[in-house]
């Protein structure tokens, strides 16, 4: 973030991007803002760059369903967009409700015009997000740094099949 320059993250707050906030919070001169919505984490980093500081988008990848619509501000614009998205609704995920748009990210990103760029290990995402963000603010270009499920973990989901009765401890 530091060699960036990355002074605002705007953020919808989830778990699996907890340790990255935590960094982030701990650095001098990074403003962070918890956002309603996907939405507005978009909005706030074209805000900062009108502005003249660079930011970057955090959210989990059931948001990113939310925001195809402001992906064309950034893109018609010709305005950097840096994005980490966390994924979940990948194989080994217990939760039926994550799988839908899990799959569908990658697509949706760059159908809109983003470039993803997915991480496997824990171990690369400094480098590329490092990478993605010289590219997206030297270039200003669209670009998704994907944390594949498996670095961030899985969460249980104890879920109701069909004709089962809600489970009032669940």
């Amino acid at each position: 973030m530091r060699a960036l320059d990355v002074r605002q993250v705007a953020y919808v707050p989830d778990a699996g991007l907890t340790r990255f906030l935590e960094l982030s919070a701990a650095e001098d001169g990074i403003a962070m803002t918890s956002v309603a919505t996907e939405e507005d984490a978009i909005a706030l980093t074209s805000g900062a760059w009108l502005g003249g500081q660079r930011a970057i988008a955090a959210m989990q990848s059931s948001g990113v369903g939310n925001i195809p619509n402001m992906l064309t501000l950034p893109r018609v614009c010709r305005m950097p967009l840096l994005m980490l998205v966390t994924m979940r609704g990948e194989p080994g995920e217990t939760n039926p409700w994550q799988e839908s748009t899990g799959r569908a990210v990658p697509a949706l990103l760059e159908a809109m015009g983003v470039e993803v760029r997915r991480v496997e290990s824990a171990s690369g995402i400094g480098l590329a997000l490092a990478r993605a963000g010289a590219d997206a603010f030297g270039g200003n270009r669209q670009i998704c740094v994907q944390i594949a499920q498996s670095v961030i973990g899985f969460k249980g989901f104890q879920g109701q099949g069909e004709g089962d009765a809600p489970n009032p401890d669940a």
